[in-house]
C-alpha cells in the first residue's frame, strides 16, 4: 500500500471516528480514559521494554543529550503519565458548554456553544507521553486525533496506541479516534499536513527544523511555537535570594524543555553584586555551565572561575537546551523589555522585582504567551496552569496562545433560540 492511500484511509477513518466522539457524554469519555490508564498499567513492563529499544537505539545512532532525555520513561514519568490521565478526566467537559447568552431586541436568545475542533493531526519528536496526553486531551474534547511521532519513540509509541485502542473499544467508542501512525516514513508527514478534507487543524511539536517544515507546507491552520527562548530580567529592586533561587531553577532544573530560561538580563544598578552570585550558583549545580555574555559582563566576572565566552548575535536568539546560558547587563526596565521583544520567541518571559508598577510595566508590554513575575519560566505548562496536561504550547495570537489543553482544542459556534421570530 503506498503512503498516500495508507494515509487517505487512515484520514478516512479519522473523519468518520471524529463525529462518533463528537456526540460522546462525559461519562463515556471519562470511561474510556479510566480504561486507558488500566491498560497502560496492565501493560507497564511491556511499555517500559519497548521505550528500552527506543534508547539504546538512539544512543547508538547518537542521539543527542536533549532528545535522549525525552525520550527516557522511567519510573517516575510513567506514573506521571497515568496522573496526567486521572488530571483530564477530573476536568469539566468543555463541550456543549453555553457562554455569553443574551436577549436581542427581536426576541431571540443569543449564544456560544463550545465544540469540538474535529480532527487534529499532530507531529512530534521522542516525548511518547506526549502520545498519552495528546491522546485523553483529544478524547475529552471530543477530537479524533492522528499522532504522528518521531521514529526515535516508534516501539514506546505503538505500545502506548495498544493501550489506547483497548481503553476507547471498552468504552465503545471507535479504535480509530485515536491512531498512531504505523510508518515512520518522512512522505506520511506531507500527506498528514496536506490532508485538508480529513483534518481540521496540524499541530507540530519539536524542533525549529520540524515546526518551520510544517509551517510552511501545512493546508490546514497549525497550532505552533518555534523555540523557546525564554529571558529572566533581573530588576533593580529585587529580593536578591529569591532571584538566585529563580533563576537556577529556571535554568538547571531540566534543559531539555522549551520553557527552560535561555537569556539572563540584570540591571546594571546591581549586577556587580548580584550577577556572580546567581552565575556562581548555577556552577555549583553544574560544573559544565558555559556563559555567553555581554562585554559589560565579560569585564565585571573575569576574576570568577566560570567558564565565559563573549556573546555574539546568534547568542541572543539562541534556545539552547543544554547547560548555556546568554548573559546580559541592561540600563534598566524599558531596555529589558525592548531586548525580550526583539530577540525573544514569544514563549515565557520573567520579571523578578519587589517594584508593583515595574512588574505591571513588564506584563502589559512583553509580548509573550506567558509572563510571569517572580516566579520560574519553568511553571509554564498546561499540568501547572491546571490544564491537566497539554498538547502543546502556541505563540501565535489567534485561537489558542501559550498551553493549550482542552478549551485550546474546541471552537464555539453560535447557537440562536427563538420563538418564532422573523426578521422584518
Amino acid at each position: 500500500m503506498s503512503i498516500k492511500t495508507y494515509m487517505n484511509e487512515v484520514g478516512e477513518q479519522a473523519k468518520r471516528a471524529s463525529r462518533q466522539l463528537a456526540a460522546a457524554d462525559t461519562a463515556t469519555k471519562n470511561t474510556a480514559l479510566s480504561a486507558i490508564k488500566s491498560a497502560m498499567i496492565a501493560n507497564q513492563s511491556i511499555i517500559l521494554a519497548e521505550n528500552a529499544k527506543d534508547v539504546a537505539k538512539g544512543k547508538q545512532q547518537g542521539l543527542d543529550s536533549a532528545l535522549l532525555d525525552r525520550l527516557i520513561i522511567n519510573e517516575s514519568r510513567f506514573e506521571a503519565m497515568l496522573s496526567s490521565l486521572d488530571d483530564v478526566i477530573s476536568l469539566p467537559d468543555p463541550i456543549g458548554q453555553m457562554s455569553e447568552m443574551s436577549h436581542r431586541p427581536s426576541g431571540i436568545l443569543l449564544g456560544k456553544m463550545r465544540v469540538p475542533l474535529g480532527v487534529i493531526g499532530m507531529i512530534y519528536e521522542s516525548r511518547p507521553n506526549v502520545t498519552v496526553e495528546a491522546a485523553s486531551l483529544a478524547i475529552k474534547s471530543g477530537n479524533a486525533i492522528i499522532l504522528r511521532g518521531g521514529s526515535e519513540a516508534f516501539y514506546s509509541n505503538q505500545a502506548i496506541a495498544n493501550c489506547v485502542k483497548q481503553g476507547l473499544v471498552s468504552a465503545g467508542l471507535p479504535s480509530e479516534a485515536v491512531q498512531v501512525l504505523e510508518t515512520t516514513d518522512r512522505m506520511a508527514v506531507d500527506s498528514l499536513i496536506g490532508m485538508s478534507e480529513f483534518v481540521d487543524v496540524v499541530i507540530p511539536r519539536g524542533g525549529r527544523g520540524l515546526i518551520e517544515r510544517v509551517a510552511k507546507g501545512a493546508k490546514v491552520p497549525v497550532i505552533k511555537h518555534l523555540d523557546g527562548n525564554c529571558h529572566t530580567y533581573v530588576d533593580e529592586s529585587c529580593d536578591v535570594n529569591m532571584a538566585i533561587k529563580v533563576c537556577v531553577n529556571a535554568k538547571t532544573s531540566r534543559y531539555a524543555p522549551c520553557n527552560a530560561m535561555e537569556s539572563l538580563l540584570i540591571h546594571e544598578n546591581i549586577a556587580k553584586t548580584v550577577l556572580p552570585q546567581i552565575l556562581m550558583a548555577m556552577r555549583a549545580v553544574d560544573e559544565q555551565m558555559a556563559f555567553f555574555v555581554c562585554e559589560q559582563s565579560m569585564a565585571l566576572l573575569a576574576d570568577y572561575p566560570l567558564n565565559l565566552t563573549l556573546a555574539t548575535e546568534d547568542d541572543w536568539y539562541a534556545e539552547y537546551l543544554a547547560p548555556k546560558l546568554a548573559v546580559k547587563i541592561v540600563a534598566n526596565l524599558d531596555e529589558a523589555i525592548c531586548h525580550i521583544n526583539h530577540y525573544g520567541s514569544h514563549h515565557t518571559d520573567v520579571i523578578i522585582t519587589d517594584s508593583y508598577p515595574n512588574a505591571q510595566q513588564f506584563i502589559r508590554e512583553v509580548d509573550s504567551s506567558s509572563v510571569m513575575v517572580n516566579a520560574s519560566s519553568r511553571f509554564a505548562d498546561g499540568f501547572e496552569y491546571g490544564l491537566g496536561a497539554e498538547i502543546g504550547i502556541s505563540t501565535d495570537k489567534i485561537h489558542a496562545r501559550g498551553p493549550v489543553g482542552l478549551h485550546g482544542l474546541t471552537s464555539q459556534k453560535w447557537v440562536v433560540l427563538g420563538h418564532g421570530e422573523i426578521r422584518p
